[in-house]
């Protein structure tokens, strides 16, 4: 059976390589890859790329799932306090699905209280260290890390571990096939 994989990114300046890098892997390793914004269409990244959005947020459950991944750039805080968003994040955790997060994004997992006593990493080369603030404010172990595996979560903190990141995300599906 394919591995489906849900992809979330801003309708507007999402971080374009931290969506089509993880996009690539994922289709490499045979992957279904579907991709959700708030609206249909196209999304706009933040360095010009542009997106299909095969359907929007509000309409998928997480059943339907393998994987959510929510990627990272200017627009994902306006997932913060999205609680369609938080209730179907809370989903695809009860349901022992892999969360995965990239660049700022880890901070929406920890607006939906996911990250509470799980390790994680988040962008944090801004001068108020936002992410990293938020994260420790929701009870996430934050790491200073490129990349972190926490069971089932896999957090990221920007764009230059992309692949990295993918290939974690890879990872955990290949070692649940081990157990």
């Amino acid at each position: 059976m394919k591995i489906r994989i849900l992809m979330i990114l801003a309708k507007e300046g999402y971080r374009d390589e931290e969506y089509e890098v993880p996009k690539g892997v994922f289709e490499s390793e045979g992957f279904e890859v579907v991709t959700a914004s708030t609206e249909l269409g196209e999304a706009k990244g933040k360095l010009g790329g542009f997106a299909h959005v095969d359907v929007c947020v509000y309409d998928v459950q997480a059943k339907d799932f393998d994987a959510v991944v929510f990627v990272g750039g200017p627009g994902a805080p306006s997932y913060w306090h999205d609680l369609r968003v938080e209730k179907l994040l809370q989903d695809f955790s009860e349901l022992k699905k892999v969360v995965a997060a990239i660049c700022i994004a880890p901070t929406i997992l920890a607006y939906a209280g996911l990250l509470e006593g799980k390790r994680a990493t988040v962008f944090n080369e801004d001068q108020d260290h936002v992410g990293e603030n938020i994260l420790r404010e929701k009870g996430a172990l934050y790491t200073r890390a490129d990349v972190i595996v926490d069971g089932n979560f896999v957090t990221a903190c920007g764009p230059k571990p992309a692949e990295e990141f993918a290939l974690a995300v890879v990872g955990v599906f290949h070692e649940s096939d081990d157990s």
